[in-house]
C-alpha cells in the first residue's frame, strides 16, 4: 500500500518537473518505409563497404558543366555507370521466383529517393528511373531536377500521380496486413519490377555530408548506398597524395546471386567509376 502511495507521488512528481515537447504528425508516406525496413531485414542481402577515386571524374563533370548549359549531377553519372555496369551483370538485379529459379530482366529499372517538403516535413519519395541503361547522363539529370521541382502534397505517394483508392486504404490497415501487401509484391516478380524496379539507390548520405558509411535497408535485389565524398590520403602512381574518395555500400541479394559473381560485378563497377566512364575531357 506504502509501495503504490510513493509511486503515485512519485509520477506526479515525474511529470510536474518534465520538459516541454511538442507532438508533431508525419506524412503517410512514411508508414511505407516503416513496412519495407520490416520487410526488408528479413533479405539475405550481402553488404559490401567500397572506397572508389573520383577526383578524376568529378573533375570532368566539373568541366563538363563549365561549358555546357544544360548541367549534369554527381549523382546521374553515378545511376548512368550503375545501370550500364549492372546489364553486364544482370543476375545480381534479378528476383527469386519460387524455390529455385531467378526472373532476369533485361531493363535496369532504378528506383531512387528524392527528398520533397510535405507541410514543412522533408520526406524521402521514391522516383523511377526506368531502362535506365538506356538514358544519357543529361537525360538522368533532368529527370532527377524536375522530380525536385514538382510541387508534391501528401495526398501523393509517388511523384506525378495521385493516390489510387487502395493507396489510401493502404494507410488504413494494421500494420500486419499492409506488410502482406509487400510479401506478395515480392512474390510476384512482374509486378515488383513495374512498380518498384529491380534496384535502388540512396544518396542521402550525400545531403547529410557523412564521412563514413551508412547501410540502408531494402527490399530490392541490389541496393546502393551513397555517402558523401571525402578528401584523404591515398597512394596513387606509387605516392601519397590527396585525393576525392567515394564512400558507397552495396547491398546484393544472395539468393540470386553467388559471392564470386558478386566480387567480379563490384569489381567492373568499381573500375568503371574510377575511369570515370562515358565523361570526357
Amino acid at each position: 500500500m506504502f509501495f503504490l502511495i510513493f509511486w503515485y507521488f512519485d509520477i506526479i512528481k515525474l511529470h510536474s518537473t518534465m520538459s516541454k515537447y511538442r507532438i508533431q504528425q508525419f506524412p503517410d508516406s512514411r508508414l511505407a518505409t516503416m513496412d519495407i525496413c520490416e520487410i526488408g531485414k528479413q533479405k539475405h542481402h550481402v553488404t559490401g563497404l567500397i572506397e572508389l577515386d573520383v577526383s578524376e571524374s568529378r573533375k570532368k563533370i566539373a568541366e563538363y558543366n563549365k561549358v555546357h548549359q544544360e548541367q549534369i549531377s554527381f549523382s546521374a553519372w553515378l545511376l548512368a555507370v550503375i545501370a550500364q555496369t549492372l546489364q553486364k551483370h544482370d543476375r545480381a538485379s534479378s528476383y527469386l521466383i519460387g524455390k529455385n529459379k531467378q526472373i532476369i530482366f533485361e531493363d535496369i529499372n532504378i528506383s531512387i529517393l528524392v527528398e520533397k517538403e510535405i507541410n514543412g516535413s522533408k520526406v524521402p519519395i521514391p522516383l523511377l528511373l526506368e531502362k535506365a541503361q538506356e538514358l544519357s547522363i543529361e537525360a538522368i539529370s533532368k529527370l532527377i531536377q524536375d522530380a525536385k521541382l514538382k510541387p508534391l502534397t501528401d495526398k501523393d505517394i509517388v511523384l506525378h500521380r495521385k493516390r489510387q483508392k487502395s493507396e489510401r486504404l493502404y494507410y488504413k490497415l494494421p500494420g500486419f496486413l499492409r506488410r502482406l501487401f509487400w510479401r506478395y509484391l515480392l512474390n510476384t516478380p512482374k509486378l515488383a519490377f513495374q512498380k518498384m524496379g529491380n534496384v535502388s539507390f540512396t544518396s542521402l548520405g550525400m545531403m547529410g555530408d557523412v564521412k563514413g558509411w551508412f547501410i540502408p535497408i531494402s527490399i530490392h535485389p541490389v541496393c546502393f548506398g551513397v555517402s558523401s565524398t571525402v578528401k584523404q590520403p591515398v597512394v596513387y602512381n606509387d605516392q601519397i597524395i590527396i585525393r576525392e574518395i567515394l564512400k558507397m555500400s552495396i547491398l546484393m541479394d544472395h539468393d540470386v546471386m553467388d559471392g564470386a559473381p558478386m566480387a567480379r560485378f563490384i569489381a567492373e563497377l568499381s573500375k568503371n567509376i574510377e575511369r570515370g566512364l562515358n565523361l570526357y575531357g
